[in-house]
């Protein structure tokens, strides 16, 4: 069997290759969008803004279960809350979280 030469496919590859540190940090990133209760609350802050009750009502999850959810969500700064008074009400940081959702649903919605 013949072997072929790969050089300059490796070569172009390894060039634009990020550092592994950064290819561990999009890992994590795209860790925490594979939970569904995070990817939930995600795409109901894509429509609208919200605060922990009224997410916690449109799921039927505990608050506490919320919270926890969002303050992976606002680590990850995926999320950010804003306070009125007592209540804090979240969206999403940015439009890039908005164009991962929608990107995502159009790939799996699309026919063939």
């Amino acid at each position: 069997m013949a072997k072929h030469d790969h050089s300059e496919i490796l070569e172009r590859v390894s060039a634009s290759m990020p550092d592994a540190v950064l290819l561990d940090d999009l890992a994590d990133f795209f860790s925490i969008w594979g939970n569904p209760t995070r990817l939930r609350i995600l795409y109901a802050l894509s429509v609208s803004e919200m605060c922990v009750c009224a997410i916690s009502e449109l799921f039927s999850l505990e608050q506490s279960a919320v919270s926890h959810q969002l303050s992976i969500l606002r680590k990850a700064n995926l999320i950010k809350g804003e306070r009125m008074g007592k209540t804090v009400y979240y969206s999403l940081a940015d439009d890039h979280v908005k164009t991962i959702i929608s990107t995502g649903y159009e790939h799996l919605t699309e026919k063939d």
